[in-house]
Order: C-alpha cells, then structure tokens, then sequence
C-alpha cells in the first residue's frame, strides 16, 4: 500500500489540518503507466478517532493498512480535536468539523485521488467519540454512505436526562455539545440528535447499513444495552454483536475494524464475504 499524510488548511476548519490516506498498491505485473493511469476508481473508508487522538491512531495502533491491502480499498483517516464530529462557532474563529468532511474533505478526496465517489462505494466507521461521529454522519447524510460501522459507542437519548424539575443529569461533555446548538431545543432539531431521527431514518427506501460492536467489559455497555433495546422497539434495520471480556481498547477495535469490512462487503482478495 501507499501511505500518504497530507497537510493543508482548512477552510471549515480555520488552521493547518492533516489526514492519512492509504492508497491501493501497484500490482508487480502491471506497468506504473497502465495502473496510474488506467483510471479505475476505488471503494473509499473514512476514518474516525476517538478522543485525544487524530488521523494517526489507526495507522498506528490498528492493521488497518493490511486489512486495505487485502481489500484493494482506499482508506481516508481524519484528524478532528475532541470536536464530536460537530460545528463549534464560537471555538476561537469558529472549528466546524460537521460540514468540514462532506463540503471539503469528500471533494478533495474525490478530486485528487482515485476515489469512488459513487454512495455504493462509500463507508464510514468509528471508535468511541468516532463512532458517534459515525452514526451522526450515517443519519445525516444517508445519500452518502452505503454502509456505517459504529464501535464501542451508541446513540444517547438527551430527554431522558433532563429530571422532573428541568435539570440536566448528564455528563459536562454533552451538556457542552446541548449549549453549542444554542439550547436543548436546538440539539434536539440538530443533526446530533441521532436518537430521535433513527425512525426516520428506518424508513427511507435507501439508507446505510448499520453496524454497531462493543465490548462487555467497555464502560460504555450499559448505554449500548439500552440503545439495542430501543433499536428493538423500533425495528431498527441494524446488526448488533457483543464481544465478552473486551474493554475500551485498541485490541477490540483492530478486531472489529476487520468485521466491519466484511460487513461492508469489500471481501479479501480471494476470499469469499462471510457475511
């Protein structure tokens, strides 16, 4: 494969900003110019972190570089702060991370790599904060995606944590993402309001398949149990797995990361889809 770590400024971004791509490799039996410049297009990954990292963490701490090897795919991984993949207007000259992958990040892919810009050929998985970035982007842009991978991470449902008198029982952290959309009733009109737009979302004639993966031992588990459980009531068309024993960690997510290609249906070179 090709590793390519590009640095450029971002204009939804406002600052320097810097991306991994892995690209397909060149076949020892064809000829730099016949495949450069043969003009095939490939399937395209997007990438999301968690928090504290950045585009590196998956290059770093996973085999996703073999794993896009194997499958002949175009693997984008994106750097975006501790943002939850949302817009932050009032973080300094403003950092708006939710518009920055579709209105920037996707046109300069598409334009200058030989990316697949078809929504057959399009995938997007996460880890943590990544993977709620993930279902966000899966929900919003459901045009866009073929197929979503959420791991160790699930929609939260924001009224639930508001008690009889008003006030927020949640975490300091989504209460920070509530007061960046101007309030609780404009979170839940935002695209962050995952929750809420799911059944919706179950109902268009095209949408994304949905994966969604967590470990048992994972602090988060217990939310996923209850996400599952509305994801049920609402006859959610998603697949859900389990894995005993696995934490918050990069063990799981290296192997999971494997799954949700086979989920995606971009099989091994020579192997079948076991899916």
């Amino acid at each position: 494969m090709a590793l390519v770590q590009m640095n450029f400024e971002s204009e939804y971004l406002n600052s320097n900003h810097e991306i991994s791509i892995i690209l397909p490799d060149k076949p020892r039996e064809k000829t730099p110019g016949e495949f450069y410049g043969g003009g095939k297009k490939y399937p395209v990954v997007w990438l999301l972190h968690g928090t504290f990292g950045d585009h590196s963490d998956w290059i770093r701490k996973s085999n996703v570089e073999l794993y896009a090897c194997e499958r002949d795919i175009i693997v984008v991984s994106v750097s975006a702060l501790n943002s939850d993949y949302m817009n932050w207007k009032d973080f300094s000259i403003g950092y708006n991370m939710w518009d920055y992958l579709t209105e920037e990040l996707m046109p300069l892919i598409y334009g200058w790599f030989p990316a697949s810009d078809k929504r057959e050929d399009n995938f997007i998985a996460g880890l943590s904060m990544g993977g709620s970035g993930t279902i966000q982007y899966a929900v919003g842009h459901p045009d866009k995606f073929a197929a979503a991978a959420i791991l160790s991470s699930a929609p939260v449902d924001v009224k639930s944590l508001y008690n009889e008198a008003g006030e927020f029982t949640g975490n300091a952290r989504l209460k920070g993402r509530i007061d960046s959309c101007g309030g609780l009733e404009n979170y839940l009109k935002s695209p962050f309001n995952v929750w809420d737009k799911l059944p919706e979302f179950n109902q268009l004639p095209v949408h994304p398949r949905l994966y969604f993966t967590v470990g048992t031992n994972d602090f988060l588990y217990d939310n996923y149990v209850k996400f599952k459980a509305y994801a049920k009531e609402i006859g959610l068309d998603a697949r859900f797995e389990e894995y005993e024993g696995f934490t918050h960690e990069w063990r799981f997510w290296d192997m999971t990361i494997e799954k949700a290609f086979d989920f995606f249906g971009l099989p091994r070179k020579g192997a079948g889809n076991p899916f």
